[in-house]
This record gives structure tokens, C-alpha cells and sequence, in this order.
């Protein structure tokens, strides 16, 4: 007899006591018990993201070296990023494709000379590894990281609470990396995150996660922040979510993730589902992701019929109140002749037609640091 997938335990990050401490509520996800809200409450943690600074703990996501004579060459078999092109301690937003050009995960790459840095998704990562591990075989070792923890400091005032412990940080331009010593604890540094807030995401030695969190836990302009803000935050910025808004289904160019695909990928492909992105890259993809405001109060949540007033035309991917905007935004994909800006869409919420409106990501604006 088989085991029951509903009895197998769900794993906890390193920092699951202080998560406890701090008085999180925790859910399951991707395997994991993790906090998904703290007393501030999910509107509470996203407004004071973006106002201070927000620490997520992501430890559940994957970490991974990729080793090789030429590591970029080796991974771009896979994606449709120019990873060749990326100049050392710099970080790249790419995809791992599948035959049809759609999305088996979305990921961090890092150059750090000698290797690369990889950052997965968690209800990813095992499929990720035995992919890159078998179709790499021969070209580059992969090397997961699960000793590592990973912490995000996200909002206004990131820079300044980590500079204050490590002065160098602030001199970081968006997607750049370093290795930095906080108060005798060495951690690997990207100026990156995914709330479209100005802030660090921090891999840490997982035996030294709790102490480094108490440590940007003291200043008072940080507070813990669970997933449940995490993902309002990220919809705001309209940033994909693997799983529901990208998915194996969803190709590249549909997702509206046509500026990752390389400039030298774009002619030479060489990657999987190459020849398909090619020719929606030149005639258009036969659907779209595009943000959509509802009118109104009402959220539309993720399955959430559109139409066009009397046929169905697409589908919410992402959905809810924006706090930052001060009513409902949502993600989801239409037929491509409705993804013009302004188009007016109907959103069928609960059985109840609700008009809305196509409009231009994302809802908040980025404010990445640049340099």
C-alpha cells in the first residue's frame, strides 16, 4: 500500500521557533509550515512594507551552485535568458522552458565567476534540481544549498537598517551581489526581492538565520512580514506567481515576459520551445497577461470568469485587494485582441457580472535602487 500523501509531515524552516515567538499563524505551503501573518495583520505588514521595512523569511525556496567549464553556456540550454552576457556579481531574472515554450519555473541567477547562484521556487525545486541535473548532465553539476537559509528586507528604509550593521550594502545598485560579513556572520547579498520595494534578499548559513533575523528585528522600522502580504505586495508590483499566474500552459510571450528572452536568444533559440517563443515573438501570442482594475469593491479572485459581456474571453490568475491602491487589482490572462490598454472587460464575481477595465502594470510603481 501506498503512503498517503496527507500524512507526509510538513518540513519547517529554520527560523520556524522565532516565527512562533513573533506570534505567526502558519499555513501550509510548498511542503512547508510557514508564517503567512503576524499581529500586524496582512494589511498591516503590507502598508508598513512599503512605508519601512519588511523581513519575509523564503528559506523555503531553493538555493543551488551550478558548477562547470562554462556554467552560463550550459544553463542557456534551458532558458531563454542571456546568461553569457551577465557580468560578474550581477543577477538576471530568468525561465526554464518546456517544449511548448511554456514556463516550468521562474528563477534567480547570480554570476559569481566560478559559478552560478541559483534561486528556485519551493513547490519547485526538487523537479528543478532532477531537470537541471539530468538535462545538464556531462555540461555542469548542480549543487543544492539546503543548509542555507534566506531572508528578504524589503521597503524604504532597507538600506538604511542593513547598512548600519554592514555600511557597503548601500552602495548596491538593483540585481548586484556580494558576499558580506554582518557582525561575524557571512551571508551572500542580491539587491533584489519580489515586492517592487528598494530592498536585499540575504542567503544566511541556516545556524545562523535566527541570530541575523533578531539583529534586523531589533531596529524599529523592521517587522516581520508573513506570506499573505508577501503576495498582496507582489500583485501590486504585477510580478508573476509560478503555479498561477505562469505555469507550464502559459508560454513566455503570453505571460508578457518577452524582455527576458535574450537579444542573441531571440535569433539563435537553442533552448526549449524556442521555434514557438520565436514566432509568437514575431506574430503575437494568441493570449495575454495584462492587469485588470475591477470597479467597485468586490475582489476578484483567482478563477474568476471574464467575458466580454457575453462570451468567455480569459481567465484571473492573481486577485484581491491592493492596499496600496485602496481597492481590488487583479492579474489574469485574455484573448489577445482585449489585451489593449483600456479595453473594457466584464468579471463574473460570484455569479454577479462586474464591469472592470484592462490597464497598464504594475498597480504601485517600482522603486528599485538603481545606482
Amino acid at each position: 500500500m501506498s503512503a498517503d500523501p496527507f500524512d507526509t509531515p510538513l518540513r519547517r524552516v529554520p527560523l520556524h521557533d522565532l516565527h512562533a515567538e513573533l506570534g505567526a499563524k502558519f499555513v501550509p505551503f510548498a511542503g512547508y509550515e510557514m508564517p503567512v501573518q503576524y499581529k500586524l495583520g496582512v494589511l498591516g505588514e503590507h502598508l508598513h512594507t512599503r512605508t519601512k521595512a519588511g523581513l519575509f523569511d523564503v528559506s523555503h525556496m531553493g538555493q543551488l551552485r551550478l558548477r562547470g567549464a562554462n556554467p552560463a553556456a550550459a544553463l542557456e540550454t534551458l532558458v531563454p535568458g542571456d546568461i553569457q552576457a551577465l557580468k560578474p556579481w550581477r543577477t538576471r531574472y530568468t525561465l526554464l522552458t518546456n517544449d511548448q515554450g511554456g514556463v516550468l519555473d521562474d528563477l534567480m541567477v547570480t554570476n559569481l565567476e566560478d559559478h552560478l547562484f541559483l534561486i528556485v521556487n519551493a513547490a519547485t525545486k526538487d523537479a528543478d534540481i532532477a531537470h537541471l541535473t539530468t538535462r545538464l548532465a556531462g555540461l555542469a553539476t548542480v549543487e543544492p544549498l539546503p543548509d542555507r537559509a534566506l531572508l528578504a528586507l524589503q521597503g524604504p528604509a532597507a538600506a538604511s537598517v542593513l547598512s548600519r550593521i554592514a555600511p557597503s550594502v548601500a552602495a548596491m545598485a538593483f540585481m548586484t551581489a556580494a558576499d558580506v560579513d554582518f557582525d561575524g556572520i557571512p551571508c551572500f547579498v542580491t539587491r533584489s526581492g519580489y515586492t517592487g520595494e528598494d530592498g536585499y534578499e540575504i542567503s544566511v548559513p541556516g545556524a545562523d538565520a535566527e541570530r541575523f533575523a533578531r539583529m534586523l528585528l531589533a531596529h524599529e522600522e523592521v517587522a516581520a512580514i508573513g506570506l499573505g502580504a508577501r503576495d498582496s505586495l507582489r500583485l501590486e508590483a504585477g510580478l508573476c506567481l509560478y503555479g498561477h499566474d505562469i505555469d507550464e500552459t502559459t508560454t513566455v510571450i503570453e505571460a508578457d515576459l518577452a524582455w527576458a528572452v535574450g537579444k542573441r536568444r531571440r535569433t539563435e533559440g537553442g533552448f526549449p520551445g524556442a521555434a514557438i517563443i520565436q514566432r509568437q515573438l514575431a506574430e503575437g501570442a494568441p493570449r495575454r497577461r495584462v492587469g485588470i482594475l475591477p470597479e467597485g469593491k468586490a475582489p476578484a479572485r483567482e478563477h474568476t470568469e471574464i467575458t466580454d459581456g457575453t462570451s468567455k474571453i480569459g481567465e484571473i490568475t492573481s486577485g484581491g485587494f491592493g492596499p496600496s491602491q485602496g481597492g481590488p487589482v487583479a492579474m489574469g490572462y485574455v484573448d489577445a485582441q482585449y489585451a489593449v490598454l483600456g479595453t473594457v472587460l466584464t468579471l463574473l464575481v460570484r455569479g454577479v457580472a462586474r464591469p472592470a477595465q484592462v490597464v497598464a502594470l504594475p498597480f504601485v510603481p517600482h522603486r528599485y535602487f538603481r545606482g
